[in-house]
C-alpha cells in the first residue's frame, strides 16, 4: 500500500524526513511501533484522550520498504510540558528498542530522529506563549534537551507499558485508545467535545 503525501507530511504540509537504516523490515517496523508506542503510552498517562496508534509499511518500489506510523490524540487542557515531553517520546521509545535488542549503533540510532516530532512541539507550545528552544534555554521557557530529559524518565518507567503496546501494534497494525487502555491499565479519559 502506498501511502498519500498528505499521510508523509508534517504538522506543516512538508514531507518528513526520511532515513535509511541498516535494519531488516521487521526490525525498522517494530522500531516504528515502539516509537507510536512511545507516543501513545506518554499521552495518555498525562491524561489525553488516545483515538488510535497504527504503525503503516509499504513498498515504494520493489524490493524496497517503508515504514511511518501515527498517533491520533486529543490533548486539551493537556500542561504544556507534558505535550512537549508526549512529542520526544517516540524518538526515545525507538532507541530504547535498540538497545534493550542489542541493536543499537550510532546509525541506527541517529536514523531514529523525529525532528517533526520536535518541531511540533515549538509550534504547539508557541501557540500557547510557552517558549521552548532547539538548542538553547529560552527566557522562562525549557530546551528540547530538558524535555528530552523529562520525557526519558517517564519513557523508563512506563517501558513495561510501551513494549507491551509496541508488540501488540506491530502485530496488529492500529490499535485503539480502548485497547491500548486495557493492554497497559492506564486510564483512557473521555473524548472532550463528542464521540471518539
Amino acid at each position: 500500500m502506498a501511502l498519500t503525501a498528505e499521510a508523509l507530511a508534517d504538522h506543516t504540509g512538508r514531507p518528513r524526513a526520511t532515513f535509511d537504516v541498516p535494519l531488516t523490515y521487521d526490525q525498522a517496523r517494530l522500531g516504528m511501533a515502539f516509537h507510536e508506542a512511545g507516543h501513545a503510552v506518554l499521552s495518555m498517562a498525562y491524561g489525553m484522550h488516545i483515538i488510535a496508534s497504527e504503525v503503516m509499511s509499504w513498498e515504494p518500489e520493489p524490493g524496497f520498504w517503508a515504514v511511518t506510523g501515527k498517533t491520533g490524540h486529543q490533548a486539551q487542557d493537556t500542561p504544556p510540558w507534558h505535550f512537549a515531553a508526549e512529542c520526544a517520546a517516540g524518538e526515545l521509545a525507538n532507541v530504547q528498542y535498540l538497545l534493550t535488542y542489542g541493536l543499537w549503533t550510532p546509525e541506527r540510532a541517529a536514523a531514529c530522529s523525529a525532528v517533526h516530532d520536535r518541531e511540533l512541539a515549538i509550534d504547539v507550545l508557541a501557540r500557547f506563549g510557552v517558549r521552548l528552544g532547539r538548542d538553547h534555554v529560552p527566557p522562562g521557557g525549557k530546551s528540547w534537551g530538558m524535555v528530552r530529559g523529562m520525557a526519558r524518565r517517564k519513557v523508563a518507567r512506563l517501558w513495561w507499558e510501551i513494549r507491551t503496546v509496541a508488540h501488540a501494534m506491530d502485530e496488529r497494525t492500529v490499535l485503539t485508545g480502548d485497547e491500548i487502555a486495557a493492554l497497559t491499565g492506564l486510564v483512557k479519559p473521555p473524548f472532550q467535545g463528542g464521540a471518539a
